[in-house]
């Protein structure tokens, strides 16, 4: 009889996802930088040809992607540091994610943290 292994990798994302997002609550809003949601929308050209498209679904690999309007600021910006750290697998955000500083990351969570129409 084979044994099934007790952590599969579909496992391993779930948990670490899980772990960014128990980072992100205890994350204390007074520790984050400032964003300016101006320089924000300056910074978002790019991220709008996906995640400004409704019922947009990727190619490689094929998902539907996620709008950011109205999304919680912290979470933005823990993911988009994980996605530059490389703690978040997706080759295409972490390709966008290293151009960006954390002044940048901040700035683009404040951008869609506003839009509430998106």
């Amino acid at each position: 009889m084979a044994m099934i292994p007790l952590v599969r990798t579909e496992t391993k994302i779930v948990t670490r996802k899980r772990l960014i997002m128990a980072l992100v609550a205890l994350l204390p809003l007074a520790a984050m930088a400032d964003g300016d949601a101006k320089n924000g929308r300056v910074l978002t050209d790019t991220c709008l040809g996906c995640h400004a498209i409704e019922n947009y679904r990727s190619l490689y690999p094929m998902y539907k992607v996620p709008k950011l309007g109205g999304q919680n600021e912290a979470y933005i910006v823990a993911a988009l540091k994980a996605y530059r750290d490389g703690a978040r697998p997706h080759k295409t955000m972490q390709a966008q994610a290293a151009t960006l500083s954390d002044q940048e990351i901040a700035d683009v969570a404040a951008y869609f943290a506003s839009r509430f129409d998106d």
